[in-house]
């Protein structure tokens, strides 16, 4: 059974920019102005690996993922990808931390198939020990709310078909 699609944020609270992705997602559960299409379940998986792991298992037509993204651009950047079985290799899978790529890679150990995926991911500037994002990261947060929407929008619409890959700044 279909059971829509799944935005995840990821990332660690504790760490700085590595929060934007649950930053992201409890803004767009928090806009009741706004809500999201029939279908649509977004989830702050924080470091859960494990946890987003067993939820893909019931079986999403597409997942979005929300995470600070390290990449060479400047800090604030947006990125918005589309991840398929060839992107992610092999991994190792920690149960107790969240590595996005092996939690995707080893789905299918668990008996699942990746889902059609993008991610939404943010340049960090500092990911060390701290509450908080940085500026130019908390900048990018409400442009990342509306990608997230567009593309949720466009995959609740149209199905699981894909997305162009694109990079903005903010």
């Amino acid at each position: 059974m279909s059971a829509g699609v799944l935005v995840a944020g990821i990332g660690n609270l504790f760490l700085g920019d590595d929060g934007f992705g649950p930053e992201v997602v409890r803004r767009l559960a928090d806009d009741a102005g706004a809500p999201l299409p029939e279908g649509v379940r977004v989830v702050d998986y924080g470091i859960r690996g494990m946890h987003l792991a067993y939820d893909l298992l019931d079986g999403y037509d597409a997942l979005v993922l929300v995470d600070a993204c390290p990449g060479g651009g400047p800090p604030g950047e947006l990125t918005v990808l589309e991840v398929g079985p060839d992107d992610l290799g092999a991994g190792e899978f920690d149960a107790h931390g969240m590595n996005p790529v092996s939690v995707l890679a080893n789905l299918g150990q668990l008996g699942g198939t990746l889902p059609l995926t993008h991610v939404v991911g943010c340049t960090p500037a500092d990911v060390e020990e701290g509450i908080g994002l940085s500026e130019a990261v908390a900048a990018a947060v409400p442009e990342a709310v509306a990608e997230v929407r567009a593309l949720v929008r466009r995959l609740s619409a149209a199905g699981p078909d894909p997305v162009p890959a694109r990079t903005r700044r903010s």
